[in-house]
């Protein structure tokens, strides 16, 4: 696969300035250059657009799984120079989530700079004299899907607190809204973007796209994206559907799917959860857990590797590394194809239809050198569910999904506790910028 990711041109360098945050900070977008950009964008200039959008998607990833990863007990991060993540992150003592800590307040503003550029390029594109309808199409089906996405991973970091859906207008953003408003939400611009995406002609690159520079390829994506919303909404028959219109498989490769890519070329980006091996200082390592519940002869037991000693900070101790993201040009899934078995494993379980379920899980089980061993005609939904939430554990192991799992499931008090003391917190409280 290809590793390089698309420069940011000047052009986009200049527009990062002007799209700083979601709130009231844009610059005067009145300006005759922005204006014409606006009202009538050539084809390259729209491309810088999206390169800017996919470039923006990677900023600060490393604290969104850091943050779940934490959260969700996958692992710990020890910083010399950082006590909060095992502090704030871990509840320690009397210490609690601050919605001005860097933790909520970067990602959250990172992913609505991206938001931004994709209204922008909507506009842009809708706007445009110069492309066809079908570019068009491909444009604003691109930004629609990146926008819900980006939504959809803000909510799943402040869930009952809500985000705000509405932020065309910086000095008129719309409210904050609950949970199943933004799911609906979400859903609804991914049915936006897939309708555009039906008739759509893709101008421009699209790297990390396993299955292609197509607006099949994108289509897919946008569906896999649906497919994980829909469960996040119960809703398990539009999982299935959606699963059916995605690049899902039972028999397809387990990493199918789209990631964001880094590189070493002159403007880009290094894969920031890269941490070597046996590091001192900085490290990422597994929570001991991982390695004490995984069943014997499981492969993924290679995300979690065994140090030469083990690292220690404040009361917390691991022997094994997280090595999920083995060198700094590795990347980092949005969605691929395993979670989508599991997907389908979970919505086949919940619409009554646990054999189909239970293969699914096997052909994960099989994949990673695991015999058949989830379903004999006896064995329970609630068995099922323990089961599909064990896979997703090892199968999505740092990215990002344990917590959000758990949660979903009203399971966070099962997750160990890991000093006298300790919390585990059910969502991220707003940034100080949104209260």
């Amino acid at each position: 696969m290809k590793r390089n990711f698309l420069i940011l041109p000047g052009l986009l360098l200049g527009m990062a300035l002007l799209y700083s945050s979601c709130k009231k900070d844009y610059g005067n977008l009145n300006s005759p250059t922005i204006e014409a950009f606006l009202n009538n964008a050539t084809k390259d200039e729209l491309n810088n657009l999206v390169s800017g959008t996919q470039s923006g998607m990677r900023s600060v990833v490393n604290l969104y799984l850091d943050d779940a990863g934490t959260l969700g007990r996958e692992g710990y991060r020890f910083s010399a120079s950082e006590p909060r993540y095992v502090t704030d992150l871990l509840g320690a003592a009397n210490a609690t989530l601050s919605g001005s800590n860097f933790y909520i307040a970067n990602p959250w503003a990172a992913r609505y700079r991206v938001i931004k550029n994709c209204n922008t390029l909507i506009q842009a594109a809708t706007n445009s004299k110069l492309i066809t309808a079908q570019q068009k199409s491909g444009y604003t089906g691109f930004a629609k899907t990146i926008k819900a996405y980006q939504l959809l991973m803000n909510l799943n970091l402040t869930d009952t607190n809500g985000i705000r859906i509405d932020v065309d207008n910086p000095d008129n953003l719309g409210p904050l809204v609950s949970p199943a408003d933004a799911l609906t939400a979400i859903a609804s611009l991914l049915d936006d973007g897939k309708a555009d995406l039906s008739s759509a002609d893709i101008a421009f690159s699209l790297p990390g796209f396993t299955s292609g520079n197509t607006s099949i390829s994108l289509l897919q994506f946008n569906r896999a994206i649906a497919a994980r919303v829909a469960v996040y909404r119960q809703q398990w028959s539009g999982a299935l559907t959606a699963l059916n219109e995605s690049f899902f498989g039972l028999d397809k490769d387990f990493h199918l799917g789209v990631s964001h890519v880094f590189g070493t070329g002159s403007g880009d980006e290094l894969n920031p959860m890269f941490i070597p091996q046996n590091q001192t200082g900085e490290v990422r390592v597994a929570h001991p857990s991982y390695a004490a519940d995984i069943e014997s002869g499981d492969d993924r037991i290679g995300k979690a590797t065994l140090r030469t000693a083990a690292a220690s900070l404040d009361g917390l101790s691991s022997n094994r590394d997280v090595w999920v993201y083995t060198s700094s040009t590795d990347v980092i899934p949005i969605i691929r194809n395993e979670e989508l078995i599991l997907i389908y494993a979970e919505a086949n379980i919940q619409t009554g239809n646990p054999a189909e379920g239970a293969n699914a899980l096997n052909v994960i089980r099989k994949g990673h050198g695991l015999g058949p061993a989830v379903y004999n005609g006896t064995v329970t939904k609630d068995e099922l569910i323990t089961e599909m939430l064990k896979q997703r554990r090892y199968s999505l192991f740092f990215e990002g999904h344990r917590w959000i799992d758990l949660r979903r499931y009203n399971l966070l008090g099962t997750l160990p506790i890991d000093r006298p003391g300790d919390d585990v917190w059910t969502e991220f409280p707003l940034p100080v910028t949104e209260q």
